[in-house]
């Protein structure tokens, strides 16, 4: 319950910073009581609210990375748009990140991106979802975390940059399989079975979540950490994906950072977490209505120990 009532912590903190400035203005005591659950919200959470720290001035010999859940490039058509496909490629050659990690790829679409000489995908397996990575710098090794039970799963993907081998893992954790709408919590039958469903989906996404940290504690390389975690920054599963790397979007993001409208609420659900070796320099979070997500670019900075 914990888990699915995380989902909206956002309108949560929304709610009783208004509640808050109501009582105020009506010189009520009451004020304390939402002033008191923001504070302890924040405390056990963090922010939610991207202060737009600065950015650093980007050199050359940074490290360019984005992360984007294209929807199989539309392949099905929900955008009822059939240029969508050709008009993600578009976007991506137009932002020419080093290296971008695609979750819910199309195999036949690598044709169009000839700007990126290296790229790993999901082995091909029957019914699976597939993630790619492509980059401008040698893969010289990679793999997969074939998660149990599921469609999903998480590729990894070790990349010479300059002197040094840095290891980028692409995730993309179960998806709920649920289509946003408010009825689909309003009706009595159809509100108990997808609750029942995001329970379980819950459940599926720590199993995920703590194979793929086992495997992070592994590495012997300087990590980067991207992908589609379906899930929030106040979830157990983040905090698990998290663990010690720092997150690009609280520590140079703007505004709430919406990467997925949920019932129209801008949940934070796509990320790109960094070991502490990296400086980060710059996040940007694009309002590219291609998808259902949004796509996500961070400049990062080795530090020259590594």
């Amino acid at each position: 319950m914990f888990s699915v009532l995380s989902l909206v912590v956002p309108l949560l903190f929304a709610l009783n910073l208004l509640f808050s400035g109501y009582w105020i203005y009506k010189r009520k005591r009451k004020f304390l009581l939402s002033l008191v659950t923001l504070i302890i919200g924040y405390v056990a959470f963090g922010s939610f609210y991207g202060m737009g720290n600065e950015a650093g001035q980007a050199e050359s010999s940074d490290l360019r990375i984005m992360t984007y859940n294209v929807r199989g490039f539309d392949k099905y058509g929900w955008n009822k748009d059939p240029d969508t496909a050709n008009r993600i490629i578009g976007f991506i050659k137009k932002e020419d990140p080093d290296i971008i990690c695609i979750q819910e790829h199309s195999r036949i679409r690598h044709r169009q991106l000839k700007q990126y000489p290296y790229r790993s995908e999901t082995p091909y397996v029957p019914d699976r979802t597939i993630q790619a990575i492509f980059s401008k710098y040698p893969i010289v090794g990679n793999g997969s975390l074939d998660l149990p039970n599921t469609t999903n799963n998480v590729i990894y993907a070790d990349i010479l940059y300059g002197k040094d081998t840095i290891r980028i893992y692409n995730l993309h954790l179960e998806s709920f399989k649920i289509i946003p709408s408010k009825r689909a919590f309003v009706d009595g039958a159809q509100s108990e079975k997808n609750y029942k469903r995001l329970v379980s989906t819950f459940n599926k996404q720590l199993e995920q979540a703590k194979i793929f940290d086992e495997h992070l504690k592994q590495s012997t390389h300087t990590n980067i950490v991207c992908g589609d975690f379906n899930n929030t920054q106040f979830s157990n599963v983040y905090k698990i994906v998290k663990g010690d790397l720092n997150d690009t979007f609280l520590e140079k993001g703007t505004g709430f950072g919406g990467t997925y409208d949920l019932w129209e609420i801008p949940l934070r659900i796509d990320y790109i977490l960094t070991d502490p070796a990296f400086e980060i320099i710059s996040h940007t979070n694009y309002d590219e209505k291609l998808s259902d997500h949004y796509p996500v670019l961070a400049t990062l900075r080795l530090s020259p120990e590594q």
